[in-house]
């Protein structure tokens, strides 16, 4: 799957939940307690491959899967670089994390990284549109 398939599809099932939240009342910070790992993972099954496997992509206590897919996560699926033959697929916008070669491509590794998945942030940068919210990370 393409980095933009993935980011559409994804902007569908986080923007579902969303509406269906605020028809309840919700409040801005019930919705982001709402995305809480634990919670997600019982309610909301089909949001991550991961939760199946009840598995978290960040090694940390208090997962907040909101901002899955980082404001700082830029990508472009024809190559944002090439060096040497080696294209570079996605990077981070404060350099952040590693990279992570497969063939002749290089992808951001945002795997030790746990910046968007703390409250604090996702409130810094909240909006009920994670696509309003992520679309910098299409790179221009």
């Amino acid at each position: 799957m393409s980095y933009i398939d993935w980011f559409n599809n994804h902007s569908k099932k986080h923007q579902k939940i969303v509406d269906r939240l605020l028809a309840n009342n919700l409040s801005q910070d019930e919705i982001i307690d709402y995305f809480d790992f634990d919670n997600m993972v019982k309610n909301e099954i089909d949001f991550c491959p991961l939760y199946k496997d009840n598995k978290k992509c960040h090694n940390i206590d208090e997962l907040n899967c909101y901002l899955c897919g980082c404001p700082n996560f830029r990508f472009d699926d024809s190559g944002i670089d090439i060096v040497d033959n080696i294209t570079t697929m996605s990077i981070c916008s404060i350099d952040n994390g590693d990279k992570l070669r497969v063939g002749d491509k290089i992808h951001q590794d945002c795997s030790k990284c746990s910046i968007p998945h703390h409250k604090d942030y996702i409130k810094k940068h909240f909006d009920y549109s994670w696509s309003k919210i992520m679309s910098k990370t299409i790179k221009d």
